[in-house]
């Protein structure tokens, strides 16, 4: 144990407890702990190796910095994402809960809705753009192998997408689809192999790339010269922007963790799935982009764009089919089970899990993400302005959970809308939290968005959680708890050594 104490039921057995307004199955603490360590690290293979993932670590090195003091920027990022996981992990395998559950601790039952939708939209809007991602490995593919019977369908477009297009598009929504819908168990045993799986080609294209240039690869990918000064602030936004990168997990982890039997297979789980794998992708994307330098005589950042140069059919073939199932590996750790969390968090008596994924999977295709990829100004302004929310949500539950609450939670209360109750507040909502939401978030977004603060810009996760933290700490102590505090509970949670 931890010093913590949590009153956790299991499954909320019955009305006289949990209100239905409140409750249903899926929201309920984990009773089973299926996620072993290497289930962990999977999980976090499958959220690196991605085309984002790869094209975010090659193009730090564009920053101006030498390539060593980019190394340095991403592996204090990454140990800095390392401490900020098991943070929000430990709260998840303690309380066995979801993240929209959590969040009740801190915003109240109800209040709880505001940062699930938040997380929500930011998790659909990735999950249709990253949808299409996968489908534009598929269209290389099939153009690659059946030029002259699909160049026909690549003619004339619709709504910004050809008849090719569509189809790669419903195809991969499809998949992602009944995948999903078998529920978290399949999500994870997809996860297990999915991760891992695409280092086999990472590794053959590394070896193909360096052979290619001969062994004499540029390092110095960017003619970008910095001063010292500059580069100082070069180096610690590296930092943050690897914080970012990983901002919206950073909420949502404990959907992850409240299935791990402890808190030891957590850190040993994230410990090896993000510092060490990831340094490592980084080290292997940034190689792939310094030998396509060397041997194509541009920085190709884009591991899709890469394969295609390469004349060889049955490569091109393996990297496309395993580019697009890391693809879907990232949707089903990022950007689906948080947004079907959140949204069955809205209405738990009629929509389950399953249900809010299906919701999730119909609003990514509504919301068109291709044509939100391809505009800049959509993803700076929509995205960046949900984006500078994430990190004043993770200071306010951050602060509650461990300073606020010493990590003491009354988990019935968690589904029981009482007066009176631990979490009821002001019917549902915690005014406290709201207080230091708001001010905080409409700091970070100004900061992510005017252009006059652009050097300050990739540092809007961290001022946002600062700020977050510390106006609701302030509030806090000035209007005091905002609820009767919680009497230590007389059952521990488990799984929490």
């Amino acid at each position: 144990m931890t010093g913590s104490n949590v009153s956790v039921s299991g499954t909320v057995p019955g009305d006289e407890i949990a209100s239905n307004r409140l409750w249903n199955s899926d929201l309920a603490p984990a009773t089973e702990r299926p996620y072993t360590t290497y289930s962990l690290v999977a999980m976090w293979m499958s959220d690196v190796h991605s085309i984002g993932g790869y094209t975010f670590a090659a193009g730090l090195f564009f920053l101006g910095l030498a390539a060593w003091q980019v190394f340095v920027a991403l592996i204090v990022g990454i140990l800095l994402v390392f401490f900020g996981m098991n943070l929000i992990g430990r709260a998840g395998t303690q309380t066995g809960v979801p993240y929209p559950v959590l969040a009740r601790l801190s915003f109240g039952l109800f209040g709880a809705n505001v940062p699930a939708i938040v997380r929500a939209i930011i998790g659909i809007a990735f999950y249709g753009i990253q949808t299409y991602l996968a489908s534009v490995a598929l269209q290389v593919l099939g153009l690659a192998l059946f030029p002259s019977a699909i160049r026909g369908l690549t003619d004339h477009s619709f709504l910004g997408l050809s008849a090719f297009g569509y189809i790669c598009f419903f195809i991969l929504w499809l998949l992602q689809l009944v995948l999903f819908q078998r529920g978290m168990n399949t999500v994870r045993r997809f996860a297990d192999w999915a991760g891992p799986v695409i280092w086999v080609v990472m590794i053959a294209l590394t070896i193909a790339i360096v052979v290619a240039a001969h062994g004499h690869l540029r390092w110095k990918i960017s003619d970008v010269h910095v001063s010292s000064s500059h580069a100082v602030l070069e180096f610690f936004s590296a930092i943050a922007l690897t914080l970012a990168y990983f901002s919206a997990l950073l909420l949502n982890f404990c959907d992850f963790s409240r299935f791990a039997p402890s808190m030891r297979a957590v850190r040993t789980g994230n410990f090896w799935g993000l510092p060490v794998n990831f340094s490592a992708f980084a080290l292997v994307s940034v190689t792939i982009t310094a030998g396509s330098l060397a041997v194509y005589h541009k920085a190709i950042t884009d591991p899709v764009l890469l394969v295609a140069q390469v004349h060889s059919k049955a490569i091109l073939v393996l990297a496309a089919i395993t580019f697009t199932v890391a693809t879907i590996g990232i949707n089903v750790v990022a950007n689906f089970v948080s947004p079907a969390f959140d949204l069955s968090n809205l209405w738990p008596a009629k929509v389950s899990f399953r249900t809010g994924g299906l919701i999730t999977a119909v609003l990514a295709l509504v919301v068109m993400p291709w044509k939100i990829y391809s505009t800049p100004v959509i993803i700076n302004y929509f995205l960046g302005t949900l984006g500078a929310f994430l990190g004043p949500l993770y200071g306010i539950l951050m602060l509650d959970y461990y300073i606020t609450r010493r990590q003491v939670v009354i988990a019935d209360d968690l589904y029981r809308p009482e007066p009176g109750g631990a979490y009821y507040y002001d019917k549902g909502v915690n005014p406290n939290a709201i207080g230091a939401f708001v001010p905080s978030a409409a700091l970070t977004a100004v900061i992510a968005l005017v252009p006059a603060f652009k050097t300050e810009a990739p540092f809007s996760w961290v001022i946002g959680a600062i700020l977050g933290a510390g106006f609701y700490y302030v509030i806090t102590k000035v209007r005091g708890r905002g609820a009767p505090a919680p009497a230590l509970a007389a059952v521990p949670a488990a799984g929490t050594d």
